[in-house]
């Protein structure tokens, strides 16, 4: 068996027709999804003390439930597109609604929104994984 680097940029049948590179990356973005921010939310939901507040728990039970789903994507890529793309979404959608709007008025930097918004601005790295957004 050799590694044929040209077969990697092919289109795969068993992937719907996805390069099999993309599968590669969206695959390591839901690891990463998986185990990164899985460990974070888990470790905050099982060791929290005391009454949560409602909507706390509701941004804390979504993004772990985000992280969970992932673990299937590791194993169905393409199915499981769906999250990246809320991914993507919510991302724009907070740099449009929050970061802009402090951004023009200069003082997004130094605020408590700019330890969201410097990962947010990460936003295109997800959405060059999706296969129909990919222009290879």
């Amino acid at each position: 068996m050799t590694f044929n680097l040209k077969a990697i940029f092919q289109r795969d049948e068993r992937y719907e027709g996805v390069r099999r590179i993309n599968i590669y990356l969206l695959r390591l973005l839901y690891i990463l999804m998986f185990f990164v921010l899985g460990k974070g939310t888990w470790t905050h939901i099982l060791t929290h003390q005391g009454p949560w507040d409602p909507t706390d728990a509701v941004v804390w039970c979504v993004w772990t439930a985000f992280a969970t789903l992932a673990g299937i994507g590791i194993i169905r890529p393409v199915k499981m597109l769906p999250i990246v793309l809320l991914e993507i979404f919510y991302k724009v959608l907070w740099l449009i609604l929050v970061a802009y709007p402090l951004w023009a008025k200069g003082t997004l930097w130094g605020s408590p929104a700019e330890s969201i918004a410097l990962p947010f601005y990460g936003f295109h790295c997800p959405s060059s994984l999706c296969p129909g957004v990919m222009c290879l």
